[in-house]
């Protein structure tokens, strides 16, 4: 099996448009979540926060594809554009055959979903819709268009697994490669916030409905206090390649993809479970022939739901114990879904590039359900050399990705 690195980077999130911006407004400590003016015209929607990306320069897409795109896939063309890079692989070699593009999201475009039946319905007139508008709302939308846009010919695949579909990408791309069926994919995830996106967790009683008078105090992972989670949106693009083409080029490595496990609950459709969690991560660390002893970091997926925190914290205290330093970043972005996986890796690459761990925003006391692990609650300096990707999605999903810094 060939061996796989991370080479390039790319981000559009609610911190900004690029890596830097995302990076530098969590060291900074700053909150991205805000009061979501004119939601609460939606009747029997509580939550009205979010942490809204900016859309900025998207007549720089040819309309020609553009057309086709709705928010989350400008979104995933602007990421794409900035790990290519970030990486140094230029445009002429997407259409080799041995670049591919793997790209997750929950669904299409959710504002383009709405237009639609906004259109449509009144009328049921079929005729109002314009043609591109099923291409901004297919569920592959995201990598479709990024394929599109850049030309790419090498295997294009869509991972739909809500909350885990940006590591399911990354998953994904890591075996093409190591199969030789590939020599570089660009993976991760693009999510869009919509109320109705909001809503469909809302109805679960799954959201932040507490604080719409003082946004910024939510999300709160693993704090006594937590009530739900924030919805955010963006996209985190990342280059994967096989190692030995990675030196030929001279190509920046942030880190090596040891291993991964995914796995299914089978116990409940939106309730997180402990067992199943454990699986996971046991099953990664031995992916990756690591012990818990030899993991320096733990990003946790932690929503700031109450279940799907305790669930966490104590899987997490059964595997790894309660020495490794575990941090969430959702107190800062939200919760981007669909493009969690991979923004929260890129932050975690910089965490170990860096030598520190950003603390869980908004954690001011620890749950009691959640006690037990070691919660980073102020930034700590650490040589990070390998660290635990987590993310859970409903449905029962679970998914574990394991990296180590190359010296």
């Amino acid at each position: 099996m060939k061996r796989v690195v991370i080479s390039g980077v790319g981000a559009v999130s609610a911190m900004g448009n690029d890596v830097s911006s995302l990076v530098k407004g969590i060291e900074e400590g700053r909150s991205a979540v805000h009061y979501m003016e004119g939601w609460n015209q939606y009747t029997g929607l509580r939550s009205l926060v979010g942490a809204p990306a900016e859309l900025i320069n998207k007549k720089a897409i040819p309309r020609k594809n553009r057309r086709s795109m709705g928010r989350m896939s400008i979104f995933a063309v602007q990421a794409t554009e900035q790990a290519l890079a970030d990486a140094g692989i230029k445009h002429d070699e997407l259409a080799s055959g041995r670049i591919g593009c793997i790209i997750g999201s929950t669904m299409g475009s959710a504002e383009s979903l709405n237009e639609t039946f906004e259109i449509m319905l009144p009328q049921k007139d079929l005729t109002q819709l314009s043609s591109m508008k099923f291409f901004q709302c297919v569920s592959h939308t995201a990598a479709m268009n990024v394929s599109q846009c850049l030309g790419i010919t090498g295997c294009v695949l869509a991972t739909s697994a809500a909350c885990a579909s940006a590591l399911h990408a990354v998953n994904v791309g890591y075996d093409l490669i190591r199969l030789g069926k590939q020599d570089a994919v660009l993976c991760g995830g693009a999510e869009e916030l919509h109320p109705t996106v909001t809503g469909s967790f809302d109805v679960l009683f799954a959201t932040s409905s507490n604080y719409n008078d003082n946004p910024h105090k939510t999300p709160r992972p693993f704090d006594r206090d937590r009530d739900g989670l924030v919805c955010g949106e963006g996209s985190g693009i990342l280059v994967i390649e096989e190692y030995e083409r990675a030196l030929k080029r001279n190509a920046k490595i942030y880190a090596e993809i040891l291993g991964y496990h995914t796995c299914g609950s089978g116990v409940h459709v939106s309730q997180p479970d402990k067992n199943s969690i454990v699986l996971c991560l046991k099953e990664a660390l031995a992916s990756a022939k690591v012990s818990s002893k030899e993991v320096d970091y733990i990003n946790a997926h932690a929503t700031a739901t109450i279940q799907g925190d305790r669930e966490e914290a104590k899987a997490i205290k059964e595997v790894l114990g309660d020495l490794i330093p575990v941090s969430s970043l959702k107190g800062y972005i939200g919760h981007t879904l669909g493009a969690s996986g991979s923004l929260e890796l890129i932050v975690s690459l910089a965490m170990m590039e860096k030598g520190i761990i950003y603390p869980t925003l908004n954690l001011d006391n620890v749950s009691p359900d959640c006690q037990g692990i070691n919660h980073v609650m102020q930034a700590v300096s650490k040589d990070i050399s390998i660290m635990v990707k987590n993310c859970f999605a409903f449905g029962g999903i679970n998914s574990v990705l394991v990296c180590k810094k190359l010296k």
